[in-house]
Protein backbone atom coordinates (compact mmCIF):
# COMPACT_ATOMS: atom_id res chain seq x y z
CA UNK A 1 0.00 0.00 0.00
CA UNK A 2 1.50 3.40 -0.95
CA UNK A 3 0.03 6.67 0.62
CA UNK A 4 -0.44 9.42 -1.28
CA UNK A 5 -2.10 13.37 -0.75
CA UNK A 6 -1.44 16.44 -2.34
CA UNK A 7 -2.95 19.83 -1.46
CA UNK A 8 -5.15 21.20 -3.80
CA UNK A 9 -2.67 22.00 -6.43
CA UNK A 10 -2.14 18.63 -6.73
CA UNK A 11 -5.05 17.10 -6.95
CA UNK A 12 -5.20 16.36 -10.82
CA UNK A 13 -1.54 15.02 -10.73
CA UNK A 14 -2.33 12.82 -7.66
CA UNK A 15 -5.54 11.28 -9.48
CA UNK A 16 -3.03 11.18 -12.61
CA UNK A 17 -0.34 9.09 -10.67
CA UNK A 18 -2.85 6.60 -9.01
CA UNK A 19 -4.65 6.02 -12.39
CA UNK A 20 -1.38 5.21 -14.06
CA UNK A 21 -0.11 2.73 -11.71
CA UNK A 22 -3.38 1.00 -10.23
CA UNK A 23 -3.52 -0.30 -13.13
CA UNK A 24 0.08 -2.09 -12.69
CA UNK A 25 -0.74 -3.61 -9.51
CA UNK A 26 0.20 -0.73 -6.93
CA UNK A 27 -2.62 0.08 -4.45
CA UNK A 28 -3.14 3.73 -2.80
CA UNK A 29 -4.64 5.37 0.41
CA UNK A 30 -5.81 8.33 -0.96
CA UNK A 31 -5.10 11.06 2.20
CA UNK A 32 -6.59 14.32 0.63
CA UNK A 33 -7.00 16.42 -0.77
CA UNK A 34 -9.91 16.22 -3.07
CA UNK A 35 -9.80 19.57 -4.47
CA UNK A 36 -10.37 21.74 -0.67
CA UNK A 37 -8.19 24.25 -0.15
CA UNK A 38 -5.68 22.88 2.84
CA UNK A 39 -2.59 23.26 4.20
CA UNK A 40 0.10 21.15 2.92
CA UNK A 41 1.68 20.48 6.01
CA UNK A 42 -1.86 18.41 7.36
CA UNK A 43 -1.19 16.64 4.56
CA UNK A 44 2.00 15.75 4.90
CA UNK A 45 1.59 14.86 8.22
CA UNK A 46 -1.00 12.43 7.38
CA UNK A 47 1.26 10.58 4.59
CA UNK A 48 4.23 10.63 7.27
CA UNK A 49 2.09 8.82 9.79
CA UNK A 50 0.67 6.19 7.11
CA UNK A 51 4.48 5.67 6.62
CA UNK A 52 6.14 5.47 9.35
CA UNK A 53 3.32 3.22 11.14
CA UNK A 54 4.21 0.59 8.61
CA UNK A 55 0.46 0.81 7.57
CA UNK A 56 1.91 1.84 4.08
CA UNK A 57 5.01 1.44 2.65
CA UNK A 58 5.77 4.23 1.18
CA UNK A 59 4.44 7.68 0.43
CA UNK A 60 3.62 10.48 -2.28
CA UNK A 61 3.22 14.31 -1.54
CA UNK A 62 2.15 16.63 -3.98
CA UNK A 63 1.74 20.49 -3.76
CA UNK A 64 2.25 23.43 -6.15
CA UNK A 65 5.98 22.80 -6.09
CA UNK A 66 6.50 20.20 -3.87
CA UNK A 67 9.13 22.15 -1.81
CA UNK A 68 6.68 23.04 1.00
CA UNK A 69 5.65 19.44 0.52
CA UNK A 70 9.73 17.66 1.36
CA UNK A 71 10.07 20.28 3.90
CA UNK A 72 7.07 19.37 6.31
CA UNK A 73 7.09 15.47 5.42
CA UNK A 74 11.36 15.67 6.39
CA UNK A 75 10.30 17.14 10.04
CA UNK A 76 8.91 13.80 10.58
CA UNK A 77 11.16 11.66 12.66
CA UNK A 78 11.57 8.25 10.10
CA UNK A 79 10.75 10.17 7.18
CA UNK A 80 13.19 10.57 3.97
CA UNK A 81 11.51 12.47 1.87
CA UNK A 82 12.92 13.42 -1.58
CA UNK A 83 11.60 16.46 -4.01
CA UNK A 84 11.96 14.62 -7.39
CA UNK A 85 11.41 16.16 -10.98
CA UNK A 86 13.63 13.61 -12.89
CA UNK A 87 14.21 10.14 -13.34
CA UNK A 88 17.89 9.62 -12.04
CA UNK A 89 16.78 11.89 -8.81
CA UNK A 90 13.63 9.30 -8.69
CA UNK A 91 16.03 5.93 -9.12
CA UNK A 92 19.11 7.20 -7.11
CA UNK A 93 17.17 8.56 -4.06
CA UNK A 94 15.92 5.05 -3.48
CA UNK A 95 19.08 3.26 -4.68
CA UNK A 96 21.69 5.27 -1.81
CA UNK A 97 19.09 7.42 0.20
CA UNK A 98 16.30 4.72 1.08
CA UNK A 99 13.41 8.07 0.51
CA UNK A 100 10.46 6.35 1.88
CA UNK A 101 8.39 9.60 0.58
CA UNK A 102 8.83 10.91 -2.72
CA UNK A 103 7.43 14.88 -3.29
CA UNK A 104 6.69 16.37 -6.80
CA UNK A 105 5.33 19.64 -8.08
CA UNK A 106 2.40 19.64 -9.84
CA UNK A 107 3.25 23.05 -11.26
CA UNK A 108 6.61 22.02 -12.31
CA UNK A 109 6.01 18.46 -13.83
CA UNK A 110 3.24 17.20 -15.94
CA UNK A 111 1.13 13.95 -14.92
CA UNK A 112 2.69 11.61 -17.48
CA UNK A 113 6.19 12.30 -16.32
CA UNK A 114 4.90 12.32 -12.78
CA UNK A 115 3.47 8.68 -12.94
CA UNK A 116 6.53 7.54 -14.45
CA UNK A 117 8.89 9.15 -11.76
CA UNK A 118 6.76 7.59 -8.96
CA UNK A 119 6.87 4.22 -10.65
CA UNK A 120 10.40 4.64 -10.78
CA UNK A 121 10.70 5.28 -7.20
CA UNK A 122 8.42 2.80 -6.04
CA UNK A 123 10.10 0.02 -8.28
CA UNK A 124 13.89 0.68 -7.07
CA UNK A 125 15.11 -0.88 -4.33
CA UNK A 126 17.65 0.37 -1.40
CA UNK A 127 21.36 -0.89 -2.62
CA UNK A 128 22.39 -1.19 1.22
CA UNK A 129 26.28 -1.60 1.67
CA UNK A 130 27.87 1.69 2.07
CA UNK A 131 24.92 3.39 2.01
CA UNK A 132 23.59 2.07 4.75
CA UNK A 133 26.15 3.47 7.08
CA UNK A 134 24.98 7.21 5.52
CA UNK A 135 21.37 6.36 6.23
CA UNK A 136 22.36 5.53 9.96
CA UNK A 137 24.15 8.94 10.29
CA UNK A 138 21.51 10.91 8.77
CA UNK A 139 19.31 8.92 11.61
CA UNK A 140 22.00 9.66 13.92
CA UNK A 141 21.06 13.62 13.15
CA UNK A 142 17.14 12.98 13.69
CA UNK A 143 17.95 11.27 17.20
CA UNK A 144 20.22 14.79 18.10
CA UNK A 145 23.03 11.87 18.28
CA UNK A 146 25.53 13.74 16.20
Amino acid sequence: MIAIGCDHAGVEMKKAVIEALSGKGFNFKDMGTDGQPCDYPVVAKAVCDEVTSGNCEKGILICGTGIGMSMAANKVRGIRAALCSDSFSAKFTRLHNDANVMCMGARVLGNGLAAELAEIFLTTGFEGGRHQRRIDLITDIENNNL
